[in-house]
C-alpha cells in the first residue's frame, strides 16, 4: 500500500489496526534481595522472532511496555552484570499483562564473560606497539566488531594469519610487519578464558521515557549497509553484498526486496580479483549508501560496480549510470538545494558531481597528499583491471605499494563521509586515512583541505547553524568544526572502562533539537551529545554485537538505522535488522492515535 496516495482517514485505520493488534505488559525489574533496577532492558519478541520491541525500566525499577503484536510472546529482561530472565506469556490482542524480573548477578565465569560487549575483550589484549594497535583499531574493526563470540575464539596462528589474510582481501590496508602483528597478538590474546572487566554503566534517567523497535530482515548473510527513511516515513536499506534494496513498512511490519538488475560483471564487480567476504559478498553492484531526492526517486552508490543507480520506490524501477573502471568504489552520498547529486569516491580519491536533469557526471580530483597517494590514484583502476582476470586471489597483496613499500594505510587517502553545508551549499568531505576535512566550491569547484585533530574523520553531517560535526573512528571521539572560523572542538566518547575504545563510525545533527546522535560499534551503545551542556547520554542496545552504520530521522519521532555487522550471522539471533530509537517513547502517530494526529506527523 502506497502512504502517499492513500486517504488520511484510511491511513489512520490501517495504523491503528496496526495497534490494536497488539497489548501492554508491565511491571518492576529488582535484584533476587529486592532493590530496584534501573535502566534494565525489557523486550518482547514477537511469535515468529522476528520484531522486537524494547524498554528501559526507570529508577524504581518500573516499566511500561506497549508492543504492537500479540500471541504467544518472549519477554526477556536483560541489565548488564546480571543473567538474562526469560518467559513465554499469552498475550491477547489488547490485552494487558502484569510481570516482573528478579535478577540475580553471574555467578559463572564464562557466562559473565560472554555477556561483555567486544569493548570489554578488546580491553585486554596486549599490542607489542602503539602502531601495531592503531592498525588494528583503523584496519581491523570497520565492518564487524572484534571481540564477539565469532571473532574471539580461540584459534592457533596460522588460523590467525589467515583470518588477517582474509580481512585484507577486502581493504583492510596493512603492512606485513602490521598483520603479522596483529595475527601474533590475537592468537596470544584470545585463548578462550573468561574475561573480568568492571565497567561503568552511566544510567540516565531520560532513557527510561525511551523505546527501541527492530525488524529482523533478511538471512545470515545479509549486509545492509545503509538505511533511509523515505517520504513515505518507510525505511529502505542497501545490501551491499547481495545486491538488493530491502523495504521496511514499519506500520505493518512488512518486508519487501527489490534486487537490482543484473550487469555484465563477475561476482564482485569491478572487485572481482579481491577474496571478498565469503558467503556474503555474491553480488556485482554492491549497493551502499543511499540518499531520496525531491522527485520521490532514491540514488544508490553501487560500490563494486563504478556506478550510481537510481531507484524508484512507485514503479520499482532501477536506472543504472556508469562511471567506468577509473572512479572506483563510489561510497557515501548526499543531494544538495538545488538537486544535484553528490558522492566520495573513495579507491581513487575523487568527488563527483551528478546532474538528474542531463544525466552528466563532473568528477573531481581531491589533493593527493603526497608521493605514495599519489601512485595509488594513478596506478589503482590499471591495476584492479588486471586483477579482475585472477579472480579472488588477493595479489593485490603482493604487487601493491601499500605492501612492498612498507606504507600501509598511508598510501591511500579514502574520501568517505561527504555533506552539503546548509548556508552556503559548499559540499565538505572527510578523508579517512588523510585525516583531513576539505570544502569543495559548487562553482568553482576549487578545493580547501583541513587536518583533523582526531583520526579517522567517517561520516560527517552538519548542523542548521552551519557546524560541521566529524566521528573520529580512530580515536573514540567527535569533533565540531566551525566552517567560519575554522576551529575544531574535540569531545571524546564516554567508555565503559578507561582501557576500553570505541568506533564511532556515523552520526548525525538532529533537526529539532540539535542533538548529535553518534553510533558507538564496540559496546553495543548509541550517545546522544547535548552542544549546549556538552554532555552525553548513553542508550543501550538490547541486542548484543549491534553495528550501526547511517542514522536517519522519521517523521514518526524514530532516529533509525540497521544492524550491519558483517557477517550478519555474527549478530545475536543471527540475523540483520531495522532499528529505530525513540527518545520520547512511542511513535508519534501511535502515541497520538487519532487521526489529525498522524496526519500531522506522516
Amino acid at each position: 500500500m502506497n502512504t502517499q496516495t492513500i486517504g488520511w482517514p484510511c491511513l489512520a485505520l490501517v495504523l491503528l489496526s496496526a495497534t490494536a493488534q497488539g497489548g501492554v505488559v508491565q511491571g518492576q525489574v529488582k535484584t533476587v534481595d529486592g532493590k530496584p533496577l534501573a535502566g534494565a532492558m525489557v523486550t518482547a519478541f514477537d511469535p515468529q522472532q522476528k520484531r522486537r520491541d524494547t524498554v528501559y525500566s526507570d529508577a524504581t525499577g518500573n516499566f511500561v511496555l506497549r508492543v504492537d503484536f500479540a500471541g504467544k510472546l518472549t519477554l526477556r529482561a536483560r541489565a548488564p552484570y546480571f543473567r538474562d530472565e526469560s518467559r513465554e506469556l499469552e498475550l491477547v490482542a489488547d490485552g494487558r499483562s502484569q510481570q516482573s524480573f528478579a535478577m540475580s548477578r553471574h555467578s559463572v565465569a564464562a557466562e559473565l564473560s560472554a555477556s561483555l560487549p567486544a569493548s570489554a575483550h578488546l580491553a585486554t589484549v596486549q599490542w607489542a606497539s602503539h602502531d601495531s594497535r592503531s592498525a588494528f583499531i583503523s584496519q581491523c574493526n570497520y565492518c564487524h566488531q572484534v571481540g564477539n563470540e565469532l571473532t574471539r575464539g580461540s584459534k592457533d596462528l596460522d588460523a590467525w594469519r589467515a583470518t588477517v589474510r582474509r580481512m585484507e582481501g577486502y581493504f583492510s590496508i596493512l603492512t606485513n610487519q602490521e598483520a603479522d602483528d596483529i595475527a601474533k597478538t590475537l592468537s596470544a590474546s584470545f585463548q578462550g578464558k573468561p574475561v573480568k572487566a568492571v565497567e561503568q554503566h552511566d544510567v540516565s534517567p531520560v532513557i527510561a521515557s525511551a523505546k527501541i523497535k527492530e525488524w529482523v530482515v533478511g538471512d545470515a548473510h545479509s549486509f545492509i549497509h545503509d538505511t533511509d527513511v523515505g517520504g513515505d516515513d518507510q525505511l529502505y536499506g542497501s545490501d551491499e553484498g547481495n545486491d538488493v534494496i530491502w523495504h521496511l513498512d514499519r506500520n505493518t511490519g512488512a518486508i519487501n526486496q527489490y534486487r537490482l538488475p543484473d550487469v555484465d560483471l563477475p561476482e564482485g564487480g569491478m572487485f572481482a580479483g579481491f577474496q571478498l567476504p565469503i558467503g556474503v559478498f555474491s553480488g556485482k553492484h554492491g549497493p551502499h549508501s543511499m540518499a531520496q531526492g525531491k522527485d520521490g526517486r532514491f540514488w544508490i552508490t553501487n560500490a563494486l560496480s563504478s556506478s550510481l543507480m537510481s531507484f524508484d520506490p512507485a514503479t520499482k524501477q532501477f536506472k543504472r549510470y556508469d562511471l567506468g573502471f577509473k572512479h572506483l568504489y563510489p561510497h557515501t552520498v548526499r543531494i544538495d538545494q538545488q538537486g544535484m547529486v553528490w558522492f566520495t569516491i573513495t579507491a581513487t580519491n575523487e568527488v563527483a558531481r551528478f546532474d538528474p536533469k542531463t544525466e552528466q557526471f563532473k568528477v573531481i580530483v581531491l589533493p593527493h597528499g603526497g608521493f605514495w597517494q599519489a601512485v595509488t590514484d594513478y596506478t589503482f583502476p590499471y591495476a584492479l583491471k588486471a586483477l579482475s582476470y585472477f579472480p579472488k586471489q588477493n595479489y593485490q597483496l603482493t604487487i601493491s605499494h601499500h605492501k612492498w613499500a612498507n606504507v600501509g594505510r598511508e598510501a591511500f587517502n579514502f574520501p568517505y563521509g561527504i555533506d552539503v553545508n546548509p548556508l552556503d551549499g559548499s559540499i565538505w568531505y572527510a578523508k579517512l586515512y588523510g585525516h583531513k576535512i576539505g570544502r569543495i566550491d559548487p562553482k568553482t569547484f576549487d578545493i580547501t583541505e583541513f587536518d583533523t585533530p582526531l583520526k579517522g574523520p567517517r561520516r560527517l553531517r552538519f548542523d542548521a547553524q552551519g557546524n560541521l560535526w566529524i566521528p573520529a573512528f580512530d580515536d573514540s571521539g567527535v569533533m565540531k568544526f566551525d566552517t567560519r572560523s575554522h576551529k575544531f572542538e574535540s569531545y571524546k566518547l564516554p567508555l565503559l572502562a578507561h582501557n576500553e575504545y570505541e568506533v564511532p563510525y556515523a552520526l548525525n545533527i538532529h533537526p529539532k533539537t540539535g542533538d548529535v546522535w553518534v553510533t558507538s560499534n564496540m559496546s553495543d551503545r548509541v550517545f546522544r551529545f547535548d552542544p549546549r551542556s556538552k554532555t552525553f547520554v548513553t542508550y543501550p542496545m538490547p541486542t548484543r554485537v549491534t553495528w550501526l552504520r547511517d542514522l536517519v530521522f522519521a517523521r514518526d519521532g524514530g532516529i533509525c538505522s540497521s544492524s550491519s555487522n558483517l557477517p550478519a550471522y555474527g549478530i545475536e539471533g543471527g540475523l540483520a535488522s531495522f532499528i529505530c530509537l525513540y527518545p520520547d517513547g512511542e511513535p508519534a502517530a501511535q502515541a497520538q492515535g487519532q487521526t489529525s494526529g498522524m496526519a500531522k506527523h506522516l
